[in-house]
């Protein structure tokens, strides 16, 4: 998945695949770990280490993907690509792949790799012929927000009230990016 290289070897070797079953464990480990850091800078209401598991990695599996990033240290990074949110999102044509729990492994990546995962994904959404990667952030998260809305999404709105994984509710800003190669406009609604 192209792009100019940079000068660190552990960006510009990363791989892209999908996980399998014997993966999730790393992927827990990896969620943790980006949990713990971001609770070590002040972010809290986000994530919780020990809050998702290995049976939620699974059902994701059975619904949509779970990609990794791997470099010569091993996975650096990961994230969720579902077909559908009717949670955040409502009942919507298939016109979008959704993605959630983008995390990399802070420790052993430089700035900049979390864009990359987002690209990664971003790409294999406009290789299925879908228009618009969408994603939703903890309204709360203004870091997070600027984030997505530097890295070409805007918002689109929000979800009072979604579930959360373990029975809370949050509220979250609706964002999405079209990512069809001819640029043309995409309703998201």
């Amino acid at each position: 998945m192209g792009g100019r290289p940079c000068e660190d070897r552990a960006v510009d070797d990363l791989r892209f695949r999908l996980a399998s079953e014997d993966d999730l464990p790393c992927v827990v480990r990896l969620r943790d770990a980006a949990a713990r850091w971001m609770l070590a800078r002040g972010v809290t209401g986000q994530w919780q280490p020990g809050e998702l598991g290995v049976e939620h990695f699974r059902r994701v599996l059975e619904i949509g993907e779970v990609w990794l990033a791997e470099s010569t240290v091993g996975v650096v990074g990961a994230w969720e690509l579902w077909w559908e949110d009717e949670d955040a999102w409502g009942p919507r044509a298939s016109a979008a792949g959704y993605v959630h729990r983008l995390m990399v492994a802070h420790a052993d990546v430089p700035p900049g790799t979390g864009r990359r995962l987002l690209r990664a994904a971003e790409q294999r959404v406009a290789a299925t012929g879908r228009g618009l990667v969408r994603l939703d952030c903890l309204a709360g998260n203004a870091r997070l927000n600027a984030y997505y809305l530097a890295a070409g999404y805007r918002a689109v709105g929000t979800k009072e009230g979604k579930p959360q994984p373990d029975g809370s509710v949050k509220s979250f800003t609706l964002l999405e990016k079209d990512v069809r190669d001819d640029g043309s406009a995409v309703s998201s609604r």
